[in-house]
């Protein structure tokens, strides 16, 4: 598909899908006029970079754990400090969700004050 499909499936500007591309996060095929071409793959995989992205992650992080979340053959699992690296990542994500989670606890509390009254 062509980066306006992709981009109409995903809701994410072409020039976004672009920049993924220049992060390497994306890899699209090209054609012979030069247009890129993405499979059907690249739908869950700019899924996959929003949500890490929303998650706090850098696309550096991102270009290096993406493989791991898709292609485990191809994940880098002998070296220490990437491992490190994400174990660190996972920490901070999950302090975050954490703190997310007592937000969304005191939100709905807020409304079922509110509901009741």
């Amino acid at each position: 598909m062509k980066i306006k499909e992709l981009s109409d499936l995903v809701g994410v500007a072409p020039r976004l899908l672009r920049y993924y591309e220049e992060q390497g996060l994306l890899l699209p095929q090209r054609a012979a006029n030069g247009y890129r071409d993405y499979d059907d793959t690249m739908v869950l995989r700019v899924q996959q970079i929003r949500g890490l992205l929303g998650a706090g992650l850098t696309t550096e992080i991102i270009r290096d754990v993406l493989p791991c979340l898709s292609e485990a053959a191809s994940c880098r699992y002998d070296d220490p400090a990437f491992v490190s690296r994400i174990a660190e990542e996972r920490d901070r994500l999950r302090e975050r969700v954490q703190l997310l989670s007592q937000n969304l606890e005191a939100l709905d509390g807020y409304l079922d004050t509110v509901a009741k009254a």
